[in-house]
């Protein structure tokens, strides 16, 4: 039977630090209990683009983000229970180590502070490559280290053998914390990496799904899918009224037409935001700028989120028909939303290949990896955001734009850094800034306003 949303069973996967294989047992165990009849839903804490989407593809729901950074506490649950509606499991993959936030906030947008903000029991997945009893020690110091975060379980990773995993149970067996998996090191279930992260699943589907149903068998062969079950039903029912993407007032008019780019090349975005969009009153409609050579009929607004332009500059170069038409859209003051990856295809170049020539810039590699969270505030009126709006947002990318900024900047930061960012023309903007839209009311409303005309 179904479970209402305010009482859906949940876990929160977490590690002491980054690279432990927590994406690995979270997509396994999301695969593995889909597998067995559960409906369930994937949740990804902070502003993680790629790992959301072997969530999805595990689960055949949409991967959703937590970010408490973006979208303030106050919208987690919500954001939450909007996104498990009907699941009978919730599966949360945590970000970086357990404890890790915002540069210089405390806990915020932490794993932890997720959790306790979901009130979910955490399951912590460990290393055990190069210890035995010393693992005593890092569960027992995770666990104790706040009360108020329940550390209720230990999946043992890139475990060596049996003598290996029994020299660890013994070690854990006075730690009070229960060890409900026990992985070996396994090959099969390496998913390849470049520069920003995991290679995304639009890019190499055959492969990812093998991938993922390796992680399942792995989990299902070494974890207690029963008692994991039976932890994830103990979670008290989660406070507070679900997230909606609905406007207060219902919008009128004619329905524009927004084409969101999508495709191998431009896979950064967050689910929510076509929901927004969708409510606000717009016909979303994707498309693939490596392979459409026209925007779908009728487009009156146009949105380029974040990706991997980079791998597929002389793709997206040579397809010249889709890149006039683009430059077109642009000139007729149509809103035009570029993040990141969008920023980079409206420049003038790509390291040396012509691009849609919108934005003065030229975009290039760089071997400086540009990460982090960004407060900013809008400089002047804009197809986003009225002039002074202050938002939250996000950066990652190794490439940059020369300019960085036009004569009319479409960000002012003003923390961790003041600087201006980004181009703001007529109705295009254009900006490094990741910006979760449900953390920033209004934005959709007011670019589909904009479409409207």
């Amino acid at each position: 039977m179904v479970t209402s949303a305010t009482s859906v069973p949940r876990l929160v996967i977490a590690a002491p630090a980054s690279g432990t294989g927590k994406t690995t047992v979270a997509t396994g165990l999301m695969r593995a209990f889909a597998d067995a009849g559960l409906a369930v839903s994937p949740h990804k804490v902070g502003p993680d683009y790629i790992d959301p989407g072997y969530h999805a593809l595990a689960t055949g729901r949409p991967g959703r983000n937590l970010d408490a950074f973006l979208c303030g506490p106050e919208r987690i649950a919500p954001l939450f229970l909007h996104g498990a509606e009907g699941a009978q499991l919730a599966v949360i993959e945590g970000v970086m180590g357990l404890f890790d936030g915002a540069s210089g906030r405390g806990e915020l947008a932490s794993t932890a502070h997720v959790a306790k903000l979901l009130r979910a029991p955490v399951v912590l997945v460990v290393d055990a490559s190069s210890q035995s009893r010393s693992v005593a020690a890092l569960v027992h110091g995770f666990a104790s280290w706040d009360p108020e975060v329940r550390v209720a379980g230990v999946i043992l990773n890139k475990v060596g053998s049996d003598r290996h995993e029994a020299l660890l149970r013994e070690a854990l067996g006075g730690a009070g914390v229960p060890v409900l998996g026990a992985l070996r090191r396994a090959a099969d279930v390496d998913t390849p990496s470049r520069h920003l992260g995991l290679v995304p699943v639009a890019e190499r589907r055959a492969e990812a799904l093998d991938a993922v149903a390796a992680q399942a068998a792995r989990v299902r062969e070494g974890c207690d899918l029963d008692a994991l079950l039976a932890l994830a039903r103990s979670a008290p029912p989660v406070p507070g009224p679900a997230w909606s993407p609905e406007a207060a007032s219902p919008p009128a008019g004619p329905r524009p037409v927004i084409a969101v780019a999508g495709g191998p090349a431009f896979t950064f975005s967050y689910t929510e935001h076509t929901e927004l969009l969708t409510a606000a009153g717009a016909d979303v409609v994707p498309f693939d700028p490596l392979r459409d050579e026209k925007l779908p009929p009728d487009t009156a607004g146009l949105v380029i989120g974040g990706g991997f332009p980079e791998m597929y500059a002389s793709e997206l170069s040579a397809n010249e028909p889709l890149r006039t038409a683009v430059s077109a859209l642009a000139a007729t003051g149509a809103p035009v939303a570029a993040e990141c990856a969008g920023l980079l295809y409206l420049s003038r170049s790509l390291d040396g290949r012509p691009m849609c020539g919108v934005l003065p810039g030229e975009a290039r590699m760089s071997p400086r990896l540009t990460l982090g969270y960004r407060e900013a505030v809008a400089l002047a009126d804009n197809p986003l955001a009225a002039a002074g709006t202050r938002v939250r947002g996000h950066e990652f990318h190794r490439t940059t734009v020369e300019p960085g900024a036009g004569p009319a900047p479409a960000w002012g930061f003003t923390a961790p850094e003041r600087r201006v960012e980004g181009f703001t023309a007529g109705g295009v903007h254009a900006s490094y800034l990741h910006v979760h839209w449900a953390g920033a009311p209004g934005v959709a409303e007011r670019l589909v306003a904009a479409a409207r005309g």
